[in-house]
């Protein structure tokens, strides 16, 4: 009797200070933080069932480490302080071993303080603007120099319709005012003037952008070729184009490229009018690649068997559910070499991981900086809502999460502090 209480004691007493880990229960558990309501939800629920498949897949094939993953799902609601406190409840209650989250750039930096105090991991899908390297977030979305350098020096270029006068349009947060502080810094250093380039902002849900495009037609007609820079987020989208092609704003006159537009957000607007707008990504569903053949079909089956709205009988793939999709069987990869969800051992492991991506390119975990070298593209609208490309480069980028256009970042380091 005594003896079993000293053994209860004890195993208590090891709970409390270490936790319940992933080896001491019958499954690994996996965090998803994705917003199901809300003005967010139009392009992160996805994002969600994505994590699902890629579960469904990996336990189909044994699990890890002898254990079959077990998803726990939370909505923050698009909802930014709600992020923070639902990611501390995955880690702190539901004993997740990873967390594969958030969309908008607030959201992730709601997050990241209680990421780091707890010394847990974030895999982060999408786009940003940079200027932040966490030890505990893994980022498999694009850098600015891997999706927005890029689309403005394709706009510049004779193919991309030389543009010399700049819209700058965004969701008013963090990730717009900030990518377009390093695109206003990169168009001055090309010799744009301040007076060729116009900003403005919208906040989340806005619905209205009849004023806002006849802002843009005037200042288009004013003698220069113009182009729209797109940082506009979420539900706003459907508004926003849905504006372009009331106005007859064609991409001929004034092309808009999108960083935050892809399959999804197209899906409830009539693409007919917007054809030849462009966005800039580092996947599309349409890339010829068997790897994408496969993916997609994957996807489509999976959607019809799981009943997912909309995508049952119009499935499609985008961008972060690809970096979603990358993301995770990395981390999967990375647990084997480990040996262990611990999360430092999984850090040291996933350095220069490589997956074959389902645009057909191999992307790479930088041994160093947290982010994936990626591939970037460039697309035209087309009538059916897909994407045809019209350049992308001749391979895998480097990403620079500090920018070279913000003076300050001068000295900074290209990986994350211990």
């Amino acid at each position: 009797m005594l003896r079993r209480s000293a053994l209860t004691a004890l195993s208590l007493a090891a709970g409390s200070l270490f936790g319940t880990s992933a080896f001491a229960a019958d499954t690994i558990k996996v965090g998803v933080l994705h917003s199901l309501s809300g003005t967010m939800a139009i392009s992160e629920t996805v994002l969600k069932d994505t994590v699902l498949m890629a579960i469904d897949e990996i336990n189909a094939k044994g699990g890890l480490l002898g254990k079959k993953l077990e998803p726990v799902v939370v909505d923050p609601a698009s909802n930014w302080p709600l992020f923070a406190e639902k990611a501390k409840q995955l880690i702190t209650q539901d004993k997740v071993s990873v967390v594969f989250g958030c969309w908008t750039s607030v959201s992730r930096k709601s997050v990241l303080p209680v990421f780091e105090q707890t010394n847990s991991l974030l895999f982060y899908p999408v786009q940003y603007e940079g200027e932040e390297l966490s030890k505990n977030v893994f980022y498999t979305g694009a850098a600015p120099n891997q999706q927005a350098i890029p689309a403005v020096e394709y706009l510049m270029s004779k193919d991309g319709g030389s543009a010399k006068r700049w819209v700058l349009l965004g969701t008013d947060y963090v990730y717009p005012r900030t990518t377009n502080k390093i695109l206003r810094a990169f168009l001055k250093s090309k010799g744009v003037a301040d007076a060729d380039i116009m900003e403005d902002y919208t906040p989340f849900g806005h619905a209205d952008y009849q004023s806002i495009i006849a802002k843009i037609k005037k200042f288009a007609s004013e003698g220069k070729k113009t182009a729209v820079v797109s940082t506009i987020n979420g539900d706003s989208n459907v508004p926003f184009y849905k504006e372009l092609g009331n106005q007859g704003l064609k991409a001929t006159d004034v092309p808009v490229v999108a960083f935050s537009v892809g399959e999804e957000e197209l899906r409830g607007v009539d693409t007919k009018p917007l054809q030849g707008h462009l966005a800039a990504w580092n996947y599309f569903m349409s890339i010829k690649a068997p790897a994408n053949d496969g993916f997609v079909k994957k996807w489509s089956d999976y959607a019809k068997a799981k009943g997912i709205a909309g995508h049952k009988d119009k499935p499609l793939t985008n961008d972060p559910m690809e970096a979603t999709y990358i993301g995770i069987n990395m981390w999967a990869q990375a647990v084997k070499k480990a040996g262990s969800t611990d999360t430092d051992k999984v850090i040291a492991a996933m350095a220069g991981q490589t997956f074959t991506a389902p645009s057909g390119i191999t992307s790479k975990m930088d041994e160093k900086n947290h982010h994936l070298h990626k591939s970037v593209f460039i697309g035209e609208v087309k009538a059916d809502g897909q994407f045809n490309v019209v350049w992308k480069t001749p391979g895998p980028v480097k990403a620079q999460p500090w920018s070279p256009y913000i003076p300050e970042n001068k000295g900074k380091k290209d990986e994350p502090a211990k």
